[in-house]
């Protein structure tokens, strides 16, 4: 999966706050998919679906012991959001600094012309 893809996967993933909270119930430890689903008013059957949304994104990793299923998240694809998203900001931070520094220049040049 290249690294778009994932992003793209991880993103879509945090976007809806059912799959937020599981993720965050999940930090604090493994968990069984009825276990997470108590605090949902939906069907085991929807959590599932919203699980299998954080297992393609690598969010969450499934352990099976016989015939129970633990789920435990994974951190390292929020690593890799939470560093493009850290780029994007420090690339328009740039630039806008840059934008601010002109327009102040701007505004100086247009005082000392009211002035003359």
């Amino acid at each position: 999966m290249s690294l778009e893809t994932a992003l793209d996967h991880t993103l879509m993933a945090l976007a809806d706050p059912t799959r937020r909270a599981i993720l965050q119930r999940l930090t604090q430890g493994e968990a069984r998919v009825t276990e997470l689903a108590k605090p949902f008013d939906m069907s085991l059957n929807a959590v599932s679906k919203h699980i299998q949304v954080l297992e393609r994104a690598h969010l969450v990793k499934r352990r099976k012991v016989g015939r129970e299923h633990f789920l435990a998240a994974n951190p390292e694809p929020l690593d890799a959001a939470a560093a493009w998203i850290e780029k994007q900001r420090a690339f328009w931070s740039q630039r806008l600094d840059l934008l601010e520094r002109e327009l102040k220049k701007l505004d100086a040049n247009q005082d000392k012309r009211r002035k003359t």
